[in-house]
């Protein structure tokens, strides 16, 4: 049986098709509503110009040029071909009208959380409880980032390879064989080339092994893990994924590539060890903190000094949360498993190695909740056993956290109706945000509003003086205007600060040229090959 097909079998644990049909048209009709506004909205100048946009090999559409592109180039600072190809088909099909691209990252939400659903009721035998899991993915307001950003294509395409190789996995575990284990491969590398933070895969596929597989003991799923699995056994699982490790150390050695040339790994000059380490912690528990309560909820949230009673009390609790999930891992196993999904799956974007220059982000937590959606869905369940009123209890609970979380998904979702209600969202629920300014400016000067660009630029340069985009875009929108000697001031400066961005050269040889000053124009172009090794 074809593993994608493996939850859409006659009957699983017991449960009726017609159950899941049922519930999976809920499901549709709730994430549907809660996000349904996004078809009118447009697209935002940030990422989205880089990804769509203002890309000319994009907006050709599918051609064979663009998909050479797509396989050979790091452009965004990634190496996912597979994702400009999905943007390649979106302009094919729709041109660069947003509604399509919009509703082809829903789609794609919808999807992913169908077989969300139906992996963990197959593995699991829990229809209700994965039920629950499902809609906490579907209409958590953590989640629209990801949904409603155009340029997050990369997480719902890549999610959905994530889901499709755990349903292959569970067919393959089922009854080992060579032909399934290919399968499962190409599934994983497929997900890769949408994104590469699907590298923690293999590790969480050992948790499967422990719950709800039951691999390590030998059981048949769904079953409870028992004492009788070993460290030989583990070895032996271990080995057996040694082509999917061996894929994300590729993935991730390129990735590493791509970010350095990019210019989106910060140098470790700029943030230290421990400062990278202490955003990590204290990123952790913010994250966790958001899964209850969410708000304020920000495209981007600058990063800030720590003081030192955060990162040691996250630290303290991290490591408090973890001996207790793993004492109690014989009893509880989905508590260790959840909890270990969250911390693994978060690894490559918690900061430590540290990619752009925010301390955390929404969209982030896309898959990693998914590990603490599952100890809230089975967790009460065991807390409330022998209580007569537990179901009705739990139906209403569940009710009354799902109602709250399509409430704010709706508001939140409102706030990415334009480039405009996104950056301002920004400024006002973060501090000193001069990212969120700067990218205002920018929509701004591209709506020819050069007054209103000019002050956005110059508060982002308020906040960090040391900011070069901030001094570059205020060259750009003085050579705009004509200002050429202002526009060459800008560049100069944005130069000091950052010697190595070629673009500042290029810019200011343009304005060299436009002034007619021929020997300082061949000097900057003279800098940009050496820059260049050429």
């Amino acid at each position: 049986m074809n593993p994608l097909l493996l939850p859409f079998r006659e009957r699983f644990a017991g449960k009726p098709i017609s159950r899941r049909l049922i519930i999976c048209l809920f499901l549709c009709v709730m994430t549907l509503l809660a996000y349904i506004q996004v078809k009118d909205f447009s697209f935002i100048k940030c990422d989205d110009d880089a990804y769509v946009t203002e890309n000319p090999v994009v907006k050709e559409g599918l051609t064979w040029e663009g998909v050479a592109w797509s396989f050979g180039s790091l452009h965004a600072a990634n190496w996912h071909p597979l994702t400009w190809l999905s943007h390649m088909l979106d302009v094919q099909l729709f041109q660069t009208r947003p509604a399509g691209h919009h509703l082809t990252n829903l789609v794609l939400h919808v999807i992913n959380m169908i077989l969300l659903f139906l992996f963990l009721g197959e593995v699991t035998g829990a229809v209700w409880s994965s039920a629950f899991v499902a809609a906490l993915f579907a209409i958590h307001p953590m989640h629209v980032e990801s949904v409603a950003w155009v340029a997050e294509r990369k997480d719902v395409l890549s999610t959905f390879f994530w889901f499709a190789s755990l349903s292959a996995y569970a067919w393959y575990a089922k009854r080992p064989a060579v032909a399934r284990y290919v399968w499962l491969f190409i599934l994983f590398a497929l997900g890769l080339m949408a994104k590469p933070m699907l590298v923690t895969l293999p590790f969480v596929l050992l948790l499967m092994d422990y719950w709800p597989l039951n691999r390590l003991s030998g059981g048949i799923p769904p079953a409870m893990p028992t004492n009788g699995w070993n460290g030989k056994r583990l070895l032996q699982l271990a080995t057996e994924k040694i082509p999917l490790f061996v894929l994300s150390i590729l993935s991730c050695m390129i990735t590493i590539k791509a970010q350095r040339g990019g210019g989106a790994m910060v140098s470790m000059l700029n943030l230290s060890l421990s400062d990278r380490i202490e955003n990590s912690l204290v990123s952790y528990v913010e994250y966790m903190l958001k899964l209850f309560w969410p708000f304020p909820m920000a495209y981007l949230y600058p990063l800030v000094k720590i003081p030192a009673w955060q990162f040691v009390g996250a630290a303290i609790l991290l490591l408090v949360v973890s001996s207790l999930a793993l004492y109690y891992i014989r009893r509880y196993p989905y508590l260790a498993v959840g909890w270990l999904w969250y911390l693994g799956t978060l690894v490559p974007v918690i900061g430590v190695v540290q990619v752009g220059v925010q301390s955390m982000a929404d969209r982030y937590t896309y898959v990693p909740f998914i590990g603490l959606f599952v100890i809230l869905a089975w967790g009460p369940s065991d807390a409330l056993q022998g209580w007569k009123y537990r179901r009705i209890a739990s139906s209403i609970a569940a009710t009354a956290v799902l109602a709250a979380c399509f409430v704010a998904t709706w508001i939140q979702v409102g706030t990415w109706k334009s480039s405009e209600t996104v950056f301002t969202h920004a400024m006002k629920v973060t501090e000193n945000n001069y990212l969120a300014y700067n990218h205002m400016g920018i929509a701004y000067m591209d709506a020819e509003k050069y007054e209103q660009a000019h002050f956005m630029f110059k508060k982002a340069i308020s906040i960090d003086p040391l900011y070069s985009n901030g001094y570059n875009n205020i060259g750009c929108l003085f050579a705009l205007q004509g200002r050429l000697e202002e526009a060459a001031e800008s560049f100069k400066t944005a130069i000091r600060i950052d010697p190595n961005d070629i673009s500042r050269y290029r810019n200011l040889a343009v304005i060299y040229s436009k002034q007619g000053k021929t020997q300082e124009a061949e000097a900057v172009m003279a800098k940009i090959r050496q820059l260049n090794g050429s």
